[in-house]
Formats: structure tokens, C-alpha cells, sequence
């Protein structure tokens, strides 16, 4: 899909994750909400479930010959998925834990990923009332507002981490960044708003060693490095979407320049 395409479709996915965030809201505020097991034992909610419906028809309506892979729909075989040279990759939910919590640090997931690689992202957060948003050749935004992934270059280092699933990887890992480097600030963050954080310039780096799933990290992928940032693999190679597997291997992302800072530090 070429830039001017991208143009004209951005504005639009943004307003459908809007939407689907006032729908989430909607639950939010009631405060008592019927809660299901995925077979991962992960929540679902109500409000998975009229997002992912809200999100599923309006891009049916915006773009009939682009298939859909959403959470709530991530049975589809690879069989049929690997003829697909577009679709878009959508969590309705990111972040339920931080849902039901009440931290207000879930967002809306829309990508459109061509030929593995995510192309338009857009990042909505409803409880904080904000929007990122990004494609292709046109820069990354949040709100109205430019970001680049360039964070302050004097200390202390900043680093994102999970706030719902720190693991004992992502703690050793952090404590060889504290020896090697001394001042250290990490900022517990849930959903795709870490990955934010790194693309607006607040933070340096993101690891990631737990199970993530594509719709997890697809439109905030595309963020940051349309922001400058990039997001890796352990061994620097870019994620790709669209695997059999749609696990996620482990991953970092670091802003502008910052790949030097941990890529000799892992075991």
C-alpha cells in the first residue's frame, strides 16, 4: 500500500479505535464485569468481546478485501493465513489485568501488517484519553504531536518494564544494566504504552523475555520505528508477523541509537 493510501485510511482506523475505546469505557466505569479463561488462563471480558466485534466490522466496512486477525478470532489456520499479503492485526484489549484493575493502562491495537512487516499503527488508550498513531513514510504521532524515539541523553538510564508480567529473566537482565551502567530509573508499565513510552523519547529500552502474542506488539512496532526506535530480537533481527506460531520470541526495543546499550549483556 502506498503513502497517500496510508494518508487516507490513518485518520479513519484512528476514529474506529476511539470508538472502540468509548465502548470499553463503557464497562470500565460499571465496575463489576463478567470474566471468562482463555485456555492460557488470560482473561475476557465483555469488553473484549464488543471491542473486538465494534473493530471487526468497521474495518470489514473500511477495507472488505483485507482479512482480520484479531485476538478474540486468533483460531484462524495458518493454512489460510499464509496466502495473505495484507491483513490487519488487531487486540481489542491490550492489557485486561490492568482492566479490571481499575490502572487505567489498556489500549486498543490496530496494525495493518503487508508481507510481515506492520505498515499503520495505532495505539489508543481510552482511560487516558490518548491517541498514537503512525504509517508508513508519515512519521509517528501522539495526539497531534510528533514524537521521535530520542530520549535525554544524560542519566539516569530509562528503561519500561512489564507491570503485570515481570519475570526472573527481565530482573537479571535489569541488574546487569544497573552494574554496567549505574543510574537507573524503571517505570512499571502495562499494554503496548510501553512500547509508547520508548517511541514519544521517555524511555531508552523495553525487554521483553515472556510469552507475547503479534497483536500484542504489532501497531506499537510500527510506532517506534517510524519514531526512529527499532524493535528486535535477541539477536537484532526485526519481529515479523504473520509466523505459524504467533508467539512472539523474546524482544527489545530501544529507542534512537540506544541498540548498544544491551546487546552484549544478555547470556
Amino acid at each position: 500500500m502506498q503513502t497517500p493510501e496510508l494518508a487516507a485510511l490513518l485518520p479513519k482506523v484512528c476514529r474506529l479505535a476511539e470508538a472502540a475505546g468509548q465502548a470499553i469505557l463503557l464497562f470500565y466505569r460499571q465496575g463489576s464485569l463478567q470474566v471468562e479463561r482463555k485456555a492460557d488462563a488470560s482473561p475476557l471480558t465483555e469488553a473484549d468481546l464488543a471491542a473486538h466485534r465494534l473493530i471487526l466490522q468497521g474495518l470489514q466496512d473500511l477495507t472488505p478485501a483485507i482479512p482480520v486477525l484479531s485476538e478474540e478470532s486468533g483460531g484462524i489456520p495458518y493454512g489460510e493465513r499464509h496466502q495473505w499479503q495484507q491483513f490487519w492485526l488487531v487486540d481489542p484489549l491490550d492489557g485486561t489485568r490492568e482492566f479490571l484493575e481499575g490502572s487505567g493502562q489498556f489500549t486498543v491495537n490496530i496494525a495493518l501488517v503487508e508481507a510481515g512487516i506492520p505498515i499503520l499503527g495505532v495505539v489508543h488508550a481510552p482511560a487516558l484519553g490518548l491517541t498514537y498513531r503512525t504509517a508508513r513514510g508519515l512519521g509517528a504521532y501522539k495526539g497531534d504531536e510528533p514524537i521521535r524515539a530520542h530520549p535525554p541523553a544524560q542519566p539516569p538510564l530509562q528503561v519500561v518494564a512489564s507491570r503485570s508480567h515481570r519475570d526472573a529473566e527481565t530482573e537479571r537482565f535489569l541488574e546487569r544494566l544497573q552494574r554496567r551502567y549505574g543510574s537507573l530509573e524503571v517505570k512499571s508499565v502495562g499494554s503496548a504504552l510501553k512500547f509508547c513510552l520508548v517511541a514519544e523519547g521517555s524511555a531508552h529500552l523495553y525487554p521483553r523475555f515472556g510469552p507475547t502474542l503479534e497483536w500484542d506488539t504489532a501497531a506499537a512496532h510500527c510506532l517506534v520505528e517510524q519514531a526512529g526506535g527499532s524493535v528486535t530480537d535477541l539477536k537484532g533481527e526485526p519481529l515479523r508477523y504473520n509466523k505459524p506460531d504467533l508467539h512472539n520470541p523474546p524482544f527489545m526495543v530501544a529507542a534512537a541509537g540506544a541498540a548498544y546499550l544491551w546487546q552484549d549483556l544478555l547470556p
